[in-house]
Formats: C-alpha cells, structure tokens, sequence
C-alpha cells in the first residue's frame, strides 16, 4: 500500500491510499480518482517527504488490514449475547413496534423478536407497558 497526497485543479488537497503507483496510474487514467472536496478528476500527485523510520518498529498495518487483537471478557460476553439474540429470535426489521404491540395485545402468538423502532415508537410501547428494551449493539443486516 502507498499513500499519497492529492491535489485537485482548483488547489484542494486530499490524501488517499492505493495498492501500487500503478493503481493510483490506471486508476486516474480512468477518471476514478476525483476529488473529495470538488469532485473534479483533475487530480495529481502532490510532492511528498517519504515518510522513513529513524527506529526499528514494526510497519503500520495497511488500512484494510488493521491489527489484529483478542477481545476482553466484555467484547466476548457481548459478542455472545449478540449471537444468542441473532439466532434465537427473528428479526422483523422496521416492524418491530407493530409486532411487539400485537403479540402484547394477542392479536399475534408471542415468539421472540428483535428489530429497529424509531425512538417516539420504543417510548410509546414502554408507556403502554409493552415489555421491550434496547440492544447494546446495532441489529446484524445485510446491507448489499
């Protein structure tokens, strides 16, 4: 990986990581490369000091590879919780406030559930005594 400075047509100065030069070459070439203040694809490499270590430290890791570390007991015990409710219950994405109010009120069977509500919603169902509460985590969805 190689990071370089960027500086657009109209002056603004941006950085950005690439692969090899030749990414950053084919890259432009193809008017990939714009830039993040204008949007013009009139980018260039600016003039950089390379950046070089006077001690004997491990490189950085790449930006799409960050080190890897253990998790402690609390990222464990959540993480586990996490896969419990996952896999133990469905998830009803926006219809969450709907589904927990009818099964409250027998109009549906109770069976476990997790999904999203808008705050005004999770206030109301707690007002009128729906039991629920909020997740320490966002809910695990697929987004593409």
């Amino acid at each position: 990986m190689i990071r370089y400075t960027l500086t657009c047509a109209d002056g603004h100065r941006f950085d950005s990581w690439f692969q090899s030069a030749d990414a950053f070459d084919s890259l432009r070439a193809s008017g990939m490369i714009v830039c993040a203040t204008c949007g013009s694809d009139r980018v260039e490499k600016s003039l950089m000091a390379p950046s070089v270590s006077t001690e004997r430290t491990p490189p950085a890791p790449a930006p799409d590879r960050p080190l890897a570390r253990t998790k402690g007991p609390a990222e464990q015990a959540l993480a586990e919780l996490k896969r419990k409710i996952e896999t133990q219950s469905d998830y009803v994405g926006p219809k969450f406030a709907q589904e927990a109010r009818d099964m409250h009120d027998g109009l549906i069977p109770h069976r476990p559930i997790h999904g999203e509500a808008r705050l005004d919603e999770a206030k109301k169902l707690v007002e009128d005594g729906v039991p629920v509460a909020p997740l320490p985590f966002p809910p695990g969805r697929k987004t593409n």
